[in-house]
């Protein structure tokens, strides 16, 4: 087995993505964004879903990603590019860092959004995520105790887990309130955090 075939055989995931093509420069530029605010990953164009290896045109896929990149990332998410020789195919590698600042890509209704990668999928990163980047950035600690609202808050999921954002919403908190204390009990991995396509579910993780 060759190396590019080991890199393959990990499956498609967090930190690494499959295409047999790039014919979409706003839709490859989520991936970019999502790579860049989460934690890194490569991108592999001329390898199908499945893993198999089709080969691409190595100069025309990278002119289209650093069309997406410059014209659709914002900032601009920066990449090292590799080529991988397997058999008569070529295969582009695209090696995404993970950025010091979040990226948004243009989303598909034209306006510019944050995404974030999530196992195997790009997802919009929604208002709590961004809250939690806030944190993250500056920092905040945990308080010896919580006050009451933050108690009924974490009974309720305790109670009731998981929960969405908008089911939280209806335990009669300021609204404010709750985003902001979901974001920090997140932070503080007092509560867990699951996201995928359809929902983002908030519990209390077990120890």
């Amino acid at each position: 087995m060759s190396e590019l075939q080991r890199v393959i055989a990990k499956g498609e995931g967090v930190q690494l993505d499959f295409k047999y093509c790039i014919d979409d420069k706003q839709k490859i530029s989520r991936t970019l964004v999502a790579f860049a605010n989460t934690s890194g990953g490569r991108v592999l164009i001329g390898v199908k879903d499945n893993g198999k290896i089709k080969g691409v045109n190595p100069e025309e896929e990278l002119y289209m990603i650093e069309g997406a990149s410059s014209s659709y990332c914002e900032p601009e998410v920066k990449f090292n590019s590799k080529i991988w020789e397997e058999g008569h195919h070529l295969v582009l590698e695209i090696d995404v860092p993970q950025s010091e600042v979040k990226h948004k890509a243009i989303d598909e209704d034209g306006s510019m959004k944050y995404f974030v990668r999530v196992e195997e999928i790009t997802l919009k990163a929604n208002k709590i995520v961004q809250k939690i980047w806030t944190l993250q950035k500056h920092g905040q600690s945990k308080p010896s105790e919580f006050n009451e609202d933050t108690l009924i808050l974490l009974r309720f999921i305790q109670e009731n887990q998981p929960l969405s954002i908008s089911k939280l919403y209806k335990i009669g908190l300021p609204l404010k309130f709750v985003d902001r204390t979901i974001a920090q009990l997140v932070y503080w991995s007092i509560v867990d955090m699951t996201m995928s396509d359809k929902e983002t579910y908030y519990s209390i993780p077990v120890e």
